[in-house]
């Protein structure tokens, strides 16, 4: 197994400035990869999967806001028709990027791994078929072009049980909790098995899993942008050296649900912070 787990301490000490401030260096240097992906015709996907409300969805906004639009996709499919089924990989081949793209796709073809076993929307024989040719079908697609990122954001029991409880009471977010998403939870530790039994069979030395604390999602956002623009050549790239963050502001602010905080000390922004989409 070739999982990676990344070191997130340099970001501990972040404050909301210093955030704005890697955040904007980060973003600057995957424009420049873009262009490059435009320039030489080169095919990037980047998936996430990881629990409900882990922040996959956000850290996609965060990583494509200011991206050339016309060049990048955002995958999100539904529930699969019969044929798309028993057509596995041929569902989300045509989800990979063509060439000078870039896609983003937020879950994958890594739902038969885990979520669909789970829930019993695959047979037994198809999660087994599925778990035995997809290192060959990978390396299929890289052969052909596609440079493949796999991370998986990881958050605890407990962080999601709040996040789930802050969705079901949101005006503004409640739609985002389903029925199977309230059943799924109940299944942490079946979660847990597939998870681990995905890690093992599928982070391959050239695909590997890249794991995410995802606890906090401001640094889950920064810290997954940062390996992907480090691992990745790209034309005017800069070496992006540690830099030393700081507590020394106190005086924070942030709108949560239509709710403005004033005056929030760096461990009461960083608290309130991870319930927000900003």
């Amino acid at each position: 197994m070739s999982l990676i787990s990344l070191d997130q301490s340099e970001y501990k000490s972040l404050d909301a400035k210093s955030y704005d401030r890697e955040k904007r260096r980060l973003r600057i240097e995957l424009l420049k990869l873009q262009e490059d992906v435009i320039k030489n015709n080169r095919k990037l996907c980047i998936i996430f999967e990881g629990r409900d409300t882990a922040g996959k969805s956000t850290a996609i906004r965060f990583f494509s806001e200011y991206l050339r639009p016309q060049h990048f996709n955002y995958v999100q499919l539904g529930i699969p028709t019969k044929w798309e089924s028993s057509h596995w990989f041929q569902r989300w081949k045509k989800t990979l990027p063509k060439s000078g793209e870039i896609s983003f796709l937020d879950r994958s073809w890594y739902t038969r791994a885990i979520t669909e076993p789970i829930m019993g929307y695959c047979t037994e024989n198809q999660y087994r078929s599925f778990m035995k040719r997809v290192n060959n079908w990978e390396e299929e697609q890289t052969q052909q072009g596609v440079e493949l990122t796999k991370f998986y954001f990881s958050l605890s029991r407990d962080q999601q049980q709040i996040r789930m409880k802050a969705r079901k009471n949101s005006e503004l977010k409640y739609w985002k909790l389903s029925k199977n998403d309230e059943k799924i939870i109940t299944k942490w530790n079946a979660f847990t098995l597939y998870k681990e039994q995905m890690f093992d069979r599928t982070s391959s030395k050239k695909n590997p899993w890249v794991s995410i604390n995802s606890n906090n999602k401001m640094i889950a956002r920064l810290t997954s942008l940062r390996y992907l623009l480090i691992k990745t050549e790209y034309e005017g790239k800069k070496i992006l050296k540690p830099t030393k963050w700081s507590k020394s502001l106190n005086n924070y602010s942030l709108d949560l649900e239509g709710t403005n905080f004033e005056n929030l000390s760096y461990e009461q922004f960083i608290v309130l912070s991870k319930y927000t989409d900003s």
